[in-house]
């Protein structure tokens, strides 16, 4: 594996007395993709989420591009950012939601520019011409003044990923990208996607779509109980798998 772009170590999460993540270590290379499997509740989301800090970890770290993300050492303490530096971390951490999570009031084309020059002050003139540019690799040049609602919702979440790479991001972070779509609409995402993959864009990917974490991932890791049961290439996991509970997933939704 190449230099890790992402590590997580010893992650625990609970929400109350429900243990959801127990101890997870994850690395993920430059340029890698990695695939998340498994059944629902089995922490996968909460993983990813630990990834921007849009959850905090009770124990453990996550670090981005070698920098810790959420906290700051101080000898053997950890101390948490403020607000304003996990924003900034964010925006080098690009992520597409299950629900697109568009801003209903702006234009396809705001939607894309927003951050890049509210967060991250870059000039608007550079942004615009950005926009363009990436709106026209996911297929919707000509839907650069549309309103969200006036799309499909394939189209949508393709206006998300154009969004979450305006920032130029380090990582993207996939939750589920197809789960609220209409199944014609699953491939036209799934593309673009693929399209990334290809690129050499770092991606964490949760998805219950087997067959594209068969052609994508560099790497499946598969969840159950808060636990990374197995990991390891599309064909070792998906096709071979070592442990019982795999297969027994596997066997469910092959």
């Amino acid at each position: 594996m190449s230099a890790a772009m992402v590590d997580l170590k010893a992650v625990h999460k609970s929400f109350g007395s429900l243990e959801v993540l127990r101890g997870v270590d994850l690395q993920v290379g430059a340029g890698e993709v990695t695939v998340i499997i498994g059944p629902s509740g089995s922490g996968k989301s909460t993983l990813l989420r630990t990834v921007n800090h849009l959850e905090k970890v009770d124990s453990g770290s996550v670090t981005v591009d070698g920098e810790l993300v959420g906290y700051r050492r101080a000898g053997d303490r950890l101390y948490e950012l403020s607000e304003r530096e996990i924003l900034r971390q964010r925006t080098r951490i690009g992520f597409v939601f299950q629900s697109f999570n568009l801003f209903p009031h702006l234009t396809v084309r705001q939607n894309v520019t927003e951050a890049p020059t509210s967060a991250q002050r870059r000039p608007k003139a550079e942004v615009e011409a950005l926009a363009v540019r990436l709106l026209e690799r996911v297929g919707l040049s000509d839907k650069i003044d549309a309103y969200p609602r006036q799309l499909s919702g394939g189209q949508q979440q393709r206006v998300a990923i154009a969004r979450a790479l305006a920032l130029e991001p380090k990582v993207i972070l996939f939750d589920e990208p197809t789960s609220a779509l209409d199944p014609e609409l699953v491939g036209e995402v799934l593309d673009v996607v693929k399209d990334l993959a290809v690129s050499g864009t770092t991606m964490i990917v949760v998805t219950h779509e087997i067959g594209f974490a068969r052609e994508v991932a560099d790497t499946v890791v598969f969840m159950d109980e808060g636990r990374i049961v197995e990991r390891g290439t599309p064909a070792q996991v998906l096709d071979a798998p070592r442990h019982e509970r795999t297969r027994l997933f596997l066997s469910k939704v092959l």
